[in-house]
């Protein structure tokens, strides 16, 4: 009896969280019309230089620079990056309503810059469309600050050139770029202001399965977490953000913590009177550079500039704003469930929680992957962008292969499946490349006097192999990545060169 009545709680605990972050999408309210209209055209405006999410200043520039061209916008360097990179300020609309975005403050955090481009073809363009377009730009005056950290987007990472996060340097400001952003806010006194951010692929709503895809954030300007008029204005357009963009993404709208950041953009800009609209762009199956996802991005926005426009988040509840479920970290990239590790005479029941980390790399894409083993033992409350219930399979650590091929090519598919078969994930190479990276590497690849050591470990990288009772493998686990022997090789599948 208690283990069904603790089934039913830990059910209706799950059901009410995705009912509470999936309301009822009103389609006919404004702002759900607004942003499916945004969305269902949004391939006309789609840059389409922008593909992925690596992209450079260098990139941008040209797009910036052709938009002077249009008197629709102005167009001005308005200060330097710490590596000397302009930074640009892209203003359009003559109405009376304030609206400041800026994106990427943190370098690989692209995807609303992505949407921004977006914009600016769809404000130029002349459509269907033109009543929500002339609307906007009636009602508000638009200032964007595309792409504030080019010195960390150039080398996709997180902080500056100086090593400083951007997003905690709003008091000190030692930043030339936190300087612009403060200096803008206080000459510019916009309204409203947009942080458009990235937060972790590994997000969940609440405890549930899903992905929080879009968080939002009205940031808390104190440790009381207060709410004024400044910070209630931004509650209520979240609140009619989360049901527009609910027939997008239903169950997958979180909330960002509510805890005070003293040191933060979004706590100051809030105490300083702009009501601040954090949204972080998370995870969504199928969408690793995050198209889907600046489609939602590009629909939301529009719709809450039209909604902040005409007013339209006064008809919004704050306590809308509070039912948005939080979100969490119980999402792994892998997880691998039920499966026995034969270890020291002792037989253990597992599960494993595995990330596949990006590198930067001189690859194609810009990057590899490298997986780490990050949590070992009961992950019943854990969920997996992909899993394997591993029942009545032993995990066995992989083999270097005795065998040393001659080149990387050698190292064909068939051959590869043959090793893996066999129990091996790494095979010697003698003539390896310098500084060679792994191009869909079907196996690791290790140098003639290498050394690897593929034990079981937390915080080591998964290389293994899954066997049956009768000692057959089933599936090969190389650098993260799954895969079952009896079917074709799976396309997102590679080891590393060790």
């Amino acid at each position: 009896m208690r283990k069904i009545f603790l089934f039913l709680l830990s059910f209706m605990t799950v059901v009410g969280a995705q009912c509470q972050s999936n309301p009822t999408p009103k389609q006919n309210s404004p702002v759900a019309r607004n942003a499916r209209q945004a969305f269902d055209h949004h391939a006309k405006y789609k840059e389409a230089s922008i593909t992925h999410r690596r992209f450079k200043h260098k990139d941008i520039v040209p797009l910036l620079e052709k938009l002077k061209q249009n008197p629709l916008f102005q167009v001005q360097v308005v200060g330097k990056s710490v590596e000397d990179r302009d930074l640009y300020l892209v203003k359009a609309g003559t109405g009376k309503t304030k609206i400041m975005l800026w994106s990427q403050m943190h370098g690989d955090e692209s995807t609303a810059t992505m949407a921004l481009f977006d914009i600016f073809n769809f404000l130029q363009a002349s459509d269907d469309l033109n009543p929500l377009r002339q609307e906007i730009l009636k009602n508000n005056t638009l200032y964007f600050i595309p792409m504030l950290n080019p010195d960390g987007a150039e080398r996709f990472t997180r902080r500056n050139a100086l090593d400083i996060d951007l997003n905690r340097d709003a008091l000190r400001l030692q930043s030339p770029e936190a300087v612009l952003l403060k200096s803008l806010r206080d000459s510019l006194k916009p309204d409203f202001g947009f942080n458009l951010h990235d937060q972790s692929r590994l997000y969940t709503v609440g405890t549930t399965p899903q992905t929080a895809t879009i968080s939002f954030l009205a940031p808390a300007y104190d440790y009381a977490q207060s709410v004024n008029q400044v910070r209630e204005r931004a509650m209520r357009t979240i609140a009619g953000l989360n049901e527009g963009i609910q027939q997008f993404l239903p169950g997958q709208v979180a909330k960002y913590s509510d805890d005070h950041e003293p040191r933060a953009f979004g706590d100051n800009i809030q105490k300083w009177g702009t009501s601040l609209i954090l949204i972080e762009s998370g995870g969504y199956r199928g969408d690793p550079e995050k198209q889907y996802i600046r489609q939602v991005n590009f629909a939301a926005i529009l719709a809450a500039m039209q909604m902040i426009g005409d007013q339209g988040y006064k008809k919004y509840e704050v306590k809308d704003y509070f039912k948005i479920p939080q979100n969490e970290r119980y999402l792994y990239d892998f997880v691998l469930r039920n499966v026995r590790y034969q270890q020291d005479g002792r037989s253990t029941l597992l599960d494993l929680g595995i990330n596949r980390n990006e590198a930067s790399a001189n690859t194609p894409q810009g990057f590899y992957h490298r997986s780490s083993i990050d949590e070992i033992g009961d992950m019943r409350v854990f969920h997996g962008y992909e899993e394997l219930n591993a029942e009545g399979l032993t995990l066995v650590p992989g083999k270097v292969s005795e065998t040393t091929l001659n080149n990387i090519s050698d190292l064909t598919a068939a051959k590869a499946k043959d090793l893996l078969a066999a129990g091996f994930t790494t095979v010697r190479v003698r003539n390896l490349p310098l500084n060679a990276n792994p191009v869909d590497l079907p196996l690791n690849v290790l140098s003639v006097a290498g050394r690897v050591n593929h034990a079981l470990g937390l915080a080591r990288a998964a290389n293994f192999v899954l066997k049956d009772k009768a000692g057959k493998v089933r599936y090969a686990v190389v650098n993260g990545f799954l895969y079952d022997l009896s079917k074709p090789k799976p396309e997102l599948f590679h080891g590393l060169v060790l």
